[in-house]
């Protein structure tokens, strides 16, 4: 009997979980909050889940691991030096963990993204088949090593280099490699776009088995950018133990109810694509679509505990959006309504707008004295991509306030008309509902940023206008 080894993803997080088994018995690696999909996919390869395993307490998400082991009966197996309020099985370096007479787990101290970070090596009757990394070796980068605190994170990137190299001095060059972040998780350095990986792919590839210690940390900590502001809970959440997720049905709002928690300045979240929102939308709702990283960038801008009501097309819709804002730990929405606008604005027609809606093309006109037809001209230009976006360039005369910092310095975006761009368009939408909240006039550019310069658009790279 072959050892298999099943990825859960949560793309909208950049994160997998893994379920590893022989057949019969299975171990489950960094499991998100909503266990639900562990257990179905438990369920449907007929396999009973005997351990689950945690590589490192969780910055970027709330762990199923604590609930997982509850409803399974299975062990629970966290580091030794974590400190954490609830019973489980302590492992050090050096450990052993027999799930079956096939398969078996090695703990190796991996330090780096966090200080008590473990790996775990699979092994089957034939040796080592894989390694579970966390947040140590990712697919051609590593995890971060400054969510735990600037201070330590040259300590941290000293330790991640070291970890690195001795699991690939440990496995053999066919051993797999599978992180738990590293697919748009804000918990890795860089991205990349692998899919898979093994030990020898990554000791030719990846920069942290290619430097040496000095040069890695280096270019780490200079590659680091700001990360969701809602990280600062999820280790202490993690810490305590999280219960099973509740996904009951949030509490409908009609028309009246949306335009008080309007008006009392809540965050009301449309959730449709942002070209629905643009078409129409009711006014003084945020545009925050299930069709980008709504949880993201939501958790990250809306202040923590503010209450939060969702808008949806349908009870579907709301309820795929509630189970991605509980992983991140916003338990229960405040609210929600579901339906069209023309509904939650209860039929007055007063209460809808649309957005105005630009390319980089436009933009060129616009600034060559030819604004397109029905287009304002534009006396500001709004970046609202990150500073490494921005740094690596961007388009002449703009000014920049990320995204994550526009909603406590709307004050400080210039007088006039506002046109705002970002990477692809998703955040350029949250932006333009914040501003056009605030009494703002804003055209938004829903366009992919490398057509900036096939617009003709000056691209620079000094931060001249980076306010």
């Amino acid at each position: 009997m072959t050892i298999d080894v099943e990825a859960v993803e949560t793309s909208s997080l950049g994160d997998r979980t893994y379920l590893a088994h022989d057949g019969r018995v299975a171990v489950v690696v960094d499991p998100q909050r909503d266990i639900d999909r562990v257990l179905a996919l438990a369920g449907r390869l007929g396999v009973r889940i005997t351990h689950v395993v945690e590589t490192h307490l969780h910055n970027d998400y709330v762990s199923g691991g604590l609930a997982l082991a509850k409803v399974t009966g299975a062990a629970y197996v966290v580091a030794a030096a974590d400190a954490v309020a609830f019973d489980r099985v302590r492992v050090v370096d050096g450990d052993e963990i027999t799930v079956s007479e096939r398969m078996r787990l090695a703990v190796v101290a991996t330090p780096g993204h966090t200080f008590h970070h473990l790996s775990y090596v699979l092994h089957g009757a034939g040796g080592p088949v894989g390694v579970f990394t966390g947040g140590s070796l990712l697919f051609g980068t590593t995890g971060r090593t400054d969510l735990l605190g600037k201070e330590h994170a040259h300590a941290l990137a000293l330790h991640q280099h070291a970890s690195a190299s001795r699991l690939a001095d440990l496995l053999p060059d066919g051993a797999q490699v599978w992180p738990t972040h590293g697919f748009g998780s804000f918990c890795s350095a860089t991205q990349s776009d692998a899919s898979e990986s093994t030990i020898g792919r990554e000791r030719s590839a990846n920069p942290v088995l290619r430097l040496e210690a000095d040069e890695f940390v280096t270019t780490t900590l200079a590659g680091l950018d700001a990360y969701p502001a809602y990280y600062a809970h999820m280790g202490a959440r993690n810490a305590s133990g999280a219960d099973l997720i509740d996904l009951a049905p949030v509490q409908p709002a009609n028309a009246d109810e949306l335009r008080t928690r309007i008006t009392a300045g809540e965050w009301v979240v449309d959730l449709r694509s942002r070209k629905a929102f643009a078409r129409q939308h009711l006014a003084g709702t945020l545009s925050f679509g299930l069709d980008g990283p709504m949880s993201t960038w939501l958790g990250w801008l809306a202040p923590w505990g503010a209450p939060i009501t969702l808008l949806g097309e349908s009870p579907e819709q709301v309820a795929a959006a509630q189970r991605e804002l509980a992983r991140i730990g916003i338990d229960r929405p405040a609210a929600a309504a579901t339906g069209t606008p023309q509904q939650w604005a209860g039929g007055d027609t007063s209460r809808l707008g649309e957005l105005i809606t630009a390319t980089f093309a436009d933009l060129a006109a616009a600034r060559a004295g030819r604004p397109p037809h029905g287009l304002p001209a534009p006396d500001v230009l709004l970046d609202v991509r990150m500073g490494n976006e921005w740094r690596a360039g961007h388009v002449d005369g703009a000014v920049h306030i990320p995204l994550p910092d526009l909603a406590h310095r709307l004050d400080d975006v210039p007088l006039g008309v506002v046109w705002v761009h970002c990477g692809s368009g998703y955040r350029a939408a949250a932006a333009t509902s914040l501003l056009v909240r605030a009494g703002r006039r804003v055209v938004h550019i829903d366009d992919a940023y490398a057509r900036a310069a096939e617009a003709g658009l000056p691209i620079i790279t000094t931060d001249k206008k980076d306010i």
